[in-house]
């Protein structure tokens, strides 16, 4: 296997506490960092891993927030990460409601927009880190390995079970992942 370079995260139930099945974090004021995770992606970066976070917004189609609350959380999300000596190289998400574009997972449209500004992405050394079934089916259909986070099985959105199982491999949370992808290393 060739030697991993890029690390696919999604944001919500990995980076940060995932809200509750139905509702959205729709600002600054609802970002909870999980625990470990600014240390696990400032080791990412230290290792030499480029990470980019790749996330469904839909709740700009819906009305409940702007692409400019968007990018607010993940400023904040970046001073959080900076302060641990971390940070995400690039940030892509769908805005889109359901079925009307080709960039909501686990359609490869966030995958296309991360090659357009990172030409040299490789599926063969990169890796999706999620924890909904549409992000393991991202990674899969694109030819990465996945991994599933099984994090607050409460907040798990329908399909998790599915993803656990055709996932390449299956960890609580996110520092744990890091942990088995720099030891491989």
């Amino acid at each position: 296997m060739r030697k991993l370079h890029t690390v696919f995260l999604d944001r919500d139930g990995v980076l940060n506490e995932k809200m509750p099945e139905g509702e959205y974090v729709r600002s600054v004021r609802d970002l909870r960092v999980l625990p470990g995770v600014a240390e696990a992606v400032a080791r990412l970066n230290r290792a030499g891993f480029r990470t980019i976070v790749v996330s469904n917004q839909r709740g700009i189609a819906l009305g409940l927030y702007t692409a400019a609350d968007v990018d607010a959380i993940h400023a904040e999300l970046q001073g959080i990460l900076a302060a641990q000596g971390g940070h995400i190289d690039a940030f892509f998400y769908c805005p889109h409601d359901e079925d009307v574009c080709n960039c909501r997972k686990p359609l490869g449209g966030l995958f296309d927009q991360a090659v357009a500004r990172f030409p040299d992405i490789d599926t063969a050394s990169s890796v999706m880190i999620g924890d909904s079934l549409s992000d393991v089916e991202f990674g899969r259909r694109l030819g990465m390995r996945t991994v599933f986070l099984e994090g607050d099985t409460e907040r798990r959105r329908p399909g998790g079970e599915q993803a656990s199982e055709s996932a390449d491999l299956q960890f609580q949370s996110l520092p744990e992942a890091v942990d088995a992808l720099l030891d491989e290393e």
